[in-house]
């Protein structure tokens, strides 16, 4: 929900150990764009680092997104598409007179809905009985209850920090057209949108996309050019509101004093608008450049090459003035600090193709041999500057007293590949689909560096057979495929085999000095994944009705991972291959019909459902090594492993838990072993398309089956200094109560702060947290061209997020923790000129 946030795609499971190790390949028109983060977790606080490819680019420009993931489609992308392949691709110049087109659009943000939290009464009801169950009295600190504070004032801290409303805006203006030998396209979009928290805050992006296609008059001769450029301005406050909101007791003070300024309330508490004053700041420079040459030598051989470049300069820093902390601690701005990162990545790619079609009577064959040539550079330095003569000098480095390199790096990426396919069909029912391939990268050991990899695709149309036309008239396409084929991956990051040394920290003799971080392994090599689809198409009543079912399977082998070593070798682990597998299986099934159609009224209808199972099949040594408590064999990666909740000691109150080992003890070694799968069990949407004479309606239902921690996770202790849900009302108060909450607590190494933090570890912590959500929705009304000669206008009504079905009863079911900003609900109308 905060402006500028990624995206994060996963194509049919997890495949790696890695949680960095499962981005699928990104190719924007040709041009493969790179997923790894490019931030620092330093600095992105806010926005945490791993900005996706997807900001940089403006929805209005892309022509089409294909998601390839099965073997043979994601062979012809080699290793780089072992997590599958997202494809994009940005509109291209029209044949015709010149084009005018404009579009504006504004809107509004909001969060969809807060946590039901205990009001004021409810809170100090809470507080004090904590009290008297602690047999405690109330301390010069617990300024909520000791009268310090107005036990009459309420505050809704929800609403007064995540409360507001953030305005959107677009712009986007383009121009098309060209003869039938050239086209060219020009368009500029500029986006603008605010937050819901307080303070004045925004993120802006400008962009321009060009496209210059060209073919010769004999048609021999193609060229297409494409150049985009994006700026990206983002400005955050230094904190996330969030999980603050959720927890500050409801009588904690007023945020401004009688003066209008921010109140400290004598030093007893810190008053969250302060992170007002920490800015965090993010500026992206992106260049992407693509140029396709292809030339028809002979009829039917086509030489071709492909070559692009991307250049993405990145700057964010969070700032901490000392206007942030309390007057009354008298800090100065020689306590004020700034860190800084500054990135750089540049990749330019060149893939050059022999194309060969020929005929053979009723077999038709297609031969490509191809090569690709790809280089990365990376730079990023990190760095820290404390102590300035003024906070309006915060961001000159050379302005402050001390200035810290956190990180200095540079890396180099080559990857080299050299591939051939062949497509075969016969009499346009049986097809045939080869391919294999060389591909090396530098990310391993010597000798480990080049792995050959291959697909194989096969398909029969069967409707086309004379029987099928015969028995089932109805039937005007079916189609049975499968593939079949292994990939590499190689997302580990760059010289991970190699010794690497890093700064010590320690100077002797004015010489920051060295140490060792990583041992050297030359058996360091590929990732593997091996991907098997069977699929039915099948097509009725002239297209009306389609549904393809799809089953797959895919195992992952040669995990790239730590492998822990004993400390006596005085290094935690050796980047190695593990032996372990991971398999992700599956069924995808996609329904669309076409329900009406008329010259006036026509209603489309796309259903997709998804079943999806991930499991660790094997991993040899995992009992005793530092992976124990986060995997089980025959479990998906995606678990936690915690105690499992018994029920309330009937005598005492206190939560108890299941003693697996029968030793007297409950310790998380031991008894930590009830597994809680948090992958959903099934997805998918309901998708319609309904037009009028000139109005359009397309809607979005997304569902999903799933998991997740419930609101005790994130809010804390029942009893201590925070904020709870109303669902905590009416703790344990003595032997025959049969209330579900156990005793409150302030803490202070109760038996109950103890059993709660079990609690928030054990299976009692999770909850149902499946959906139902309006997840888009579109209006469009097309104003008759008679209205405004020489100009088509349309009208259109837009909203996402718009109303969420759930028994989840935290911020959001789709978020996983209380402490980020769910996505918003966002409602918008714009029009468009086309003329």
């Amino acid at each position: 929900g905060v402006s500028g946030g990624g995206f994060d795609i996963q194509i049919r499971g997890q495949n790696s150990l890695r949680s960095d190790g499962n981005a699928p390949l990104y190719i924007i028109d040709g041009v493969p764009y790179a997923s790894e983060s490019i931030g620092s977790n330093v600095t992105g606080l806010v926005i945490p680092a791993g900005r996706s490819p997807l900001n940089s680019i403006n929805p209005g420009d892309i022509a089409s997104i294909e998601i390839l993931k099965d073997a043979d489609a994601t062979a012809i992308y080699g290793s780089r598409g072992a997590n599958g392949v997202v494809l994009i691709t940005t509109k291209k110049g029209i044949v015709g007179k010149t084009q005018y087109q404009t579009k504006v659009s504004t809107g509004t943000g909001s969060v969809t809905r807060f946590m039901n939290l205990m009001n004021t009464q409810q809170y100090l009801f809470m507080r004090r009985q904590a009290f008297e169950n602690d047999n405690k009295e109330y301390g010069p600190a617990d300024y909520d209850v000791n009268g310090t504070w107005d036990q009459q004032r309420y505050t809704d801290w929800q609403e007064k920090l995540l409360g507001g409303t953030a305005l959107f805006t677009d712009a986007q203006a383009s121009i098309t057209g060209g003869s039938p030998q050239t086209q060219f396209l020009l368009t500029g979009s500029l986006h603008k949108e605010t937050t819901v928290f307080p303070g004045d805050f925004s993120y802006r992006r400008g962009n321009i996309l060009t496209n210059i296609s060209h073919t010769s008059v004999d048609g021999k001769f193609k060229l297409n050019l494409t150049a985009g450029y994006t700026l990206q301005d983002n400005r955050q406050p230094g904190a996330d509101f969030t999980l603050l909101a959720s927890q500050l007791a409801p009588n904690a003070p007023n945020l401004y004093d009688a003066q209008g300024n921010l109140n400290w309330e004598n030093s007893t508490w810190t008053n969250p608008l302060s992170e007002l004053e920490s800015r965090y700041g993010a500026k992206t420079n992106d260049l992407l450049a693509n140029g396709v040459l292809a030339y028809e030598v002979i009829p039917g051989l086509t030489a071709k090459s492909s070559m692009g470049f991307t250049d993405t300069r990145y700057e964010d820093s969070t700032t901490n003035p000392s206007s942030m902390f309390d007057p009354a601690f008298l800090l100065g701005s020689e306590y004020s600090s700034i860190y800084v990162s500054n990135n750089k990545r540049q990749t330019w790619i060149v893939e050059p193709q022999l194309d060969w079609k020929h005929d053979f009577g009723n077999f038709r064959t297609n031969i490509l041999i191809g090569s690709t040539f790809q280089q990365r550079t990376g730079q990023q330095l990190v760095q820290q500057a404390m102590g300035f003569t003024s906070n309006s000098l915060i961001h000159n480095l050379s302005a402050s007293t001390t200035t810290d390199v956190l990180s200095d790096i540079e890396t180099v990426y080559k990857y080299n590949a050299a591939y051939a396919r062949l497509n075969g069909s016969w009499n346009g029912r049986y097809f045939l689909n080869l391919t294999a391939r060389r591909d090396g990268s530098s990310r391993f050991g010597p000798r480990r560096q080049f792995a050959n990899f291959g697909a194989v695709g096969a398909a029969w149309i069967f409707s086309e057979t004379a029987f099928m036309k015969k028995t089932m008239p109805v039937l005007n396409f079916g189609k049975l495929r499968g593939s079949y084929g292994t990939s590499g991956n190689d997302q580990i990051g760059d010289y991970q085999f190699l010794d690497t040394y890093s700064t010590s920290g320690n100077n002797y003799g004015n010489t920051n000095g060295l140490i060792p971080s990583r041992l050297f392994n030359a058996k360091f090599g590929w990732e593997t994944n091996r991907k098997l689809e069977l699929a039915l198409e099948t097509g009725w009543l002239n297209d009306r009705i389609f549904f393809t079912g799809a089953y797959y399977t895919n195992r992952s082998s040669n995990q790239l991972v730590g492998i822990p070593l004993p400390a006596t070798t005085g290094f935690s682990s050796l980047q190695a291959n593990l032996d372990a597998v991971v398999e992700n299986s599956g069924i995808e099934l996609s329904l669309r019909t076409v329900n009406c159609q008329t010259n006036d009224f026509n209603w489309a209808t796309n259903i997709n459902f998804s079943i999806g199972r991930n499991k660790l099949l094997s991993f040899p040594g995992l009992d005793g090594s530092t992976y124990q408590n986060q995997y089980v064999i025959g479990q998906p990666l995606n678990i936690r492993k915690v105690y499992h909740y018994t029920g309330m000691d009937p005598v005492t109150g206190v939560y108890q838990f299941e003693d697996v080992n029968g030793d007297g003890a409950i310790t998380a070694s031991d008894d930590q072993q009830t597994v809680v799968d948090l992958n959903p069990e099934f997805f998918g949407g309901l998708q319609n398309t309904i037009s009028y004479k000139q109005w359009r309606l397309d809607f979005l239902f997304q569902f999903v089956k799933q998991r997740n921690f419930n609101q005790a996770y994130g809010l804390g202790l029942p009893g201590s200094m925070n904020n709870q849900s109303v669902d905590m009302l009416g703790g344990w108060t003595g032997p025959g109560d049969t209330t579900p909450i156990q005793p409150y607590s302030t803490g202070s190494g109760s038996a109950s702060q103890a059993a709660f933090f079990r609690y928030t570890a054990s299976d009692a912590a999770f909850t149902d947290a499946s959906f139902i959500r309006l997840k888009n929705v579109s209006l469009t009304y097309v104003i008759p061209k008679n209205v405004i000669k020489g100009i088509d206008c349309s009208i259109t009504a837009e909203a996402q997020n718009l109303i969420t079905i759930t028994p989840y009863k935290g911020p959001d079911p789709e978020s996983r923790f209380t402490n980020r900003l769910p996505p918003l609900r966002v409602i918008t109308a714009g029009i468009q000129l086309n003329f």
